[in-house]
């Protein structure tokens, strides 16, 4: 068996096809991501016990990500109702998980996978992108039978369509509607597409640590994690592909839109926390909002920015 190590990995390149002819535009990092494909994509495994890890006196979602989730209106409920409530955040956040995978990253490794940037990629970046998009789909199976399992076990009748969708789809598709220019939209969808893969891991692993959490939630966050450091090389790699090819202007239009993508990836989405208070009817909710919202001591939700800013690096080399 023929394998190679990359950051610290081995790899096996045997497993998948040799594709040739070469073309000039292909990267050995994504080839090797490719040929291991079958040996570390979570949808080539079987699936976990999730019934059989679903432990109901564990928490759904940690307090500490919930905005009031210190306030006293919310630990003033009880026990009950703070575990509805936490069910609710952890559909929520499956299905801002499930939302950005639909709504942003396919439809940017789709954008990579037609060539529409004119990079010239072979074949192997091409299957390697393709390999990410049904990555993608099994994630947001993963997701959904982890909502499916909690609205079962803890009673809930919350919808996914109960619920807004996030910040990040929310300004990637006003962006896309305030432009009429196809080059542009091409390149605002790669850079939002390229900041989700790039900052997902960070995302997932809030939910991952703590033994107080859900076993289920972990696993299912664990698992998408694996396979979103793999897709996080092929996203900064594919950018930097894209990005060498592009003109002056361009350049400078795809900087400006990653800045607005990873503001709108780390942002605290308070319209979700709005919905989920008014469907269990809390309190002085409206209160304890305003509250929150005026507290200057609140933070982004994500502040780990070392993978865009490795990526803004390789940029500037091009």
């Amino acid at each position: 068996m023929t394998t190679e190590t990359i950051t610290g990995t081995e790899l096996d390149t045997a497993s998948a096809p040799s594709l040739s002819p070469q073309t000039p535009v292909e990267n050995a990092v994504v080839e090797r991501l490719r040929g291991n494909w079958s040996r570390r994509a979570a949808v080539k495994k079987a699936d976990p016990d999730w019934a059989g890890l679903f432990d109901p006196e564990k928490h759904d979602y940690p307090d500490a990500l919930i905005p009031f989730g210190r306030h006293p209106i919310y630990r003033a409920l009880s026990d009950e109702q703070r575990h509805r409530i936490r069910a609710a955040a952890w559909i929520a956040f499956n299905k801002n998980v499930m939302d950005v995978e639909q709504h942003v990253v396919n439809p940017g490794f789709a954008l990579l996978a037609r060539d529409v940037f004119d990079t010239g990629m072979g074949d192997s970046l091409a299957v390697a992108v393709t390999q990410a998009m049904v990555d993608e789909q099994y994630h947001t199976l993963m997701h959904l039978q982890a909502s499916a399992l909690t609205r079962q076990e803890r009673g809930l009748a919350l919808a996914d369509r109960d619920l807004p969708a996030p910040t990040t789809v929310r300004r990637l598709r006003a962006e896309l509607a305030a432009t009429d220019s196809e080059r542009d939209a091409a390149l605002i969808g790669l850079a939002y597409t390229t900041v989700a893969e790039i900052s997902i891991t960070s995302y997932l692993a809030l939910i991952e640590d703590g033994p107080e959490i859900q076993p289920v939630n972990r696993a299912t966050v664990a698992l998408h994690e694996r396979d979103e450091h793999c897709h996080a090389s092929i996203a900064g790699e594919m950018a930097v592909v894209v990005y060498a090819a592009l003109s002056e202007r361009d350049r400078a239009f795809f900087q400006d839109a990653l800045d607005r993508a990873m503001d709108a990836f780390s942002a605290n989405d308070m319209t979700t926390w709005e919905r989920i208070l008014d469907l269990e009817d809390v309190p002085d909710r409206d209160r304890m909002l305003r509250e929150v919202a005026a507290d200057a001591t609140r933070e982004p939700l994500l502040q780990d920015y070392s993978g865009i800013e490795k990526l803004r690096r390789s940029l500037a080399a091009c």
